[in-house]
């Protein structure tokens, strides 16, 4: 009776688990004795929200090619922290590629297309990655990350030449895509569309040099509204001659206009 006095006494688990607290018996250099209190991390961490963002995409097709813009700048929060960014970029000769949204989820991709561009490149059997290839594995991706709730925070305009025929199309953080003549992410989805279909006309594609001018039209009209948009751009034009990225291109600035803006201090 003695014997069962003692062992009440002393504590359940010694060197054990403290109760109220959160523990990991599994794998790893932890313990079963290491807490995860107020002062720890417990699991894994997810990203909420975007961090390092990029604001508005713009994509056209013309006759014998795609066009596809974004300007310069990576914003960190609303600070213009990065402002010479390319955010088009050539994949191939075939495909060309632009993004908003997250940029270091981007780059993280951007490693995985890098990759199947070796392999084209190693395989050395005439076989290239395609737009509509490229858009497909893009759509499945960010869907299997939305699934796991781990999305990548992106909103992507893929253009390129499939079979002789210009092909556009958008890709959003939730897998969600579509096919299209123009398209725009962000603020470019108000700003930048209703610019470009005032000009189309029925039955006709535009010229290249007609979407060149609405591409910098638009870039201007952005670069006004949207405080997250910057005076510099590039431009990624895919035909069927192949596919490259301009030098920087600069907005056309006016401000005549603010002389005659009233209501804001």
């Amino acid at each position: 009776m003695q014997g069962y006095n003692d062992g009440m006494s002393r504590p359940f688990w010694s060197n054990g688990p403290s109760p109220g607290q959160f523990y990991n018996f599994t794998g790893g250099d932890r313990s079963a004795s290491q807490g995860f209190g107020p002062q720890n991390n417990f699991g894994a961490q997810r990203s909420s929200q975007p961090i390092t963002t990029g604001t508005s995409v713009v994509g056209i097709k013309f006759d014998g090619g795609v066009m596809i813009a974004a300007d310069a700048l990576v914003s960190y929060g609303s600070v213009a922290r990065f402002q010479d960014v390319k955010r088009v970029f050539k994949v191939n000769d075939q495909a060309i590629l632009g993004t908003g949204g997250d940029f270091a989820d981007f780059q993280s991709i951007q490693r995985s297309i890098n990759d199947k561009m070796i392999d084209d490149i190693c395989h050395d059997d005439t076989i290239s990655l395609k737009p509509k290839s490229l858009y497909n594995w893009l759509t499945r991706i960010l869907n299997n990350r939305r699934n796991k709730f781990e999305p990548l925070w992106l909103d992507m305009v893929v253009g390129g030449i499939e079979n002789g025929e210009p092909f556009l199309g958008h890709v959003d953080l939730r897998g969600r895509s579509y096919e299209d003549d123009i398209i725009a992410t962000g603020f470019g989805k108000h700003l930048a569309l209703p610019i470009i279909r005032e000009q189309i006309v029925e039955g006709r594609p535009f010229t290249q040099e007609e979407a060149t001018n609405l591409i910098k039209k638009s870039m201007e009209v952005l670069f006004y509204r949207d405080c997250r948009a910057l005076s510099r751009y590039y431009v990624a034009v895919c035909t069927a001659a192949g596919a490259n990225v301009s030098e920087v291109q600069k907005v056309n600035q006016n401000w005549e206009v603010a002389t005659v803006v009233r209501g804001y201090s």
